[in-house]
């Protein structure tokens, strides 16, 4: 309180004395007294230089403390392959744009400085040069398209087809909570669609599809380490977006409009908690796409484990359909319903040939 106090006392301080600056330059201009004006101007062109040099000074003193202070809050520890080439095309990026902005404000606020208004001196007229108009033209043109097409090399190494032997899991998004499938032994995940969707099938799976008989539904997503994953994103009313900081992946999920990403976890849980020194630590999936009201409640649980744990924790998942035996009886009663309506609908079309 006190420190705040102090600072807020400088600040009025400052506005008190700049004020007082502008009252003599006006009192002196009502009376008529240029030379008092131009005192004054001369004074206040001074001071208004080195204030400026004083806020280069300290504000970019405080903005590497920010940074520094901030900094393993900003980078949060790595766990994933693709994370290394997302990381390093960042601080690239940071570099090259950190560089060419501390060079710049250094020259503007100097600049201010040193060409502040004297009455000896003028301008120096330089209306034009083609060749300094090059020079500072192809070089932030050929700097840009080195970052695009570093970054578009990096994006389409992430982006590419991922492998046969990845795992599969559909991760679903919905007003106010993540919804995850897995496909059961026959490692293929059944047909889903919106049409099915009601209060026990929210995924809106067709448990017609034989492929959907094994599927299961847990309630927290496990993932091997070490073996590639494949994300299957969708989103079952508005656009979300599924955020994995720890494994640098983020990925849009769009009603009407699947999306997918892959990745290779490349520390468990456990030796995440090791090396953050964090017993509780675990890793999430969020959402970083305000969708409504409860948008702050899109969190679900990610857990990597090792291959073989995986393994088991697989085979102790119960599927979905024998979960919800209703549900199962209630998809064989639609699909006779549909069976006999698609028989009538070929005798009809056999009756209309005969005649």
């Amino acid at each position: 309180m006190i420190t705040f106090a102090i600072g807020l006392s400088i600040v009025l301080l400052i506005v008190i004395l700049f004020l007082l600056f502008r009252i003599g330059t006006l009192a002196s201009i009502f009376r008529g007294s240029s030379q008092r004006a131009v005192g004054t101007t001369k004074v206040s062109n001074k001071v208004n230089s080195v204030l400026l040099l004083l806020f280069l000074l300290i504000g970019g003193a405080a903005f590497f403390w920010s940074f520094a202070d901030s900094w393993d809050t900003m980078n949060q520890p790595l766990a994933s392959v693709h994370g290394e080439w997302t990381d390093e095309l960042f601080w690239i990026t940071m570099v090259v744009i950190g560089i060419v902005f501390v060079l710049t404000q250094i020259l503007l606020f100097w600049y201010s400085y040193k060409y502040q208004h004297q009455d000896n001196k003028r301008a120096y007229y330089y209306p034009h040069n083609n060749k300094i108009e090059i020079i500072w033209t192809m070089i932030p043109a050929i700097v840009m398209a080195l970052l695009v097409f570093y970054g578009w090399k990096t994006w389409t190494n992430i982006t590419s087809a991922a492998p046969e032997d990845s795992v599969v899991i559909e991760v679903m998004g919905k007003q106010f909570n993540w919804m995850v499938r897995y496909p059961g032994a026959d490692g293929k995940l059944g047909e889903a669609h919106v049409s099915y969707v009601d209060a026990v099938n929210e995924m809106g799976v067709n448990f017609s599809d034989p492929n959907s008989m094994d599927d299961f539904m847990p309630r927290e997503i496990h993932v091997p380490k070490g073996k590639p994953v494949l994300l299957k994103i969708r989103s079952r009313d508005v656009i979300h977006s599924v955020f994995m900081p720890h494994f640098r992946l983020k990925m849009d999920a769009v009603p009407g409009m699947p999306t997918k990403f892959w990745f290779v976890p490349t520390k468990t849980t456990a030796e995440m908690q090791n090396e953050t020194g964090n017993s509780s630590f675990n890793y999430e999936l969020a959402c970083t796409e305000i969708c409504g009201q409860g948008h702050f409640a899109m969190r679900f649980l990610v857990v990597v484990d090792e291959e073989d744990e995986f393994e088991e924790w697989v085979a102790s998942q119960k599927p979905f359909s024998e979960e919800h035996p209703d549900l199962l009886a209630k998809f064989t009663l639609d699909s006779q319903k549909q069976l006999v309506l698609e028989n009538k609908s070929e005798k009809a079309e056999e009756v209309k040939k005969e005649l």
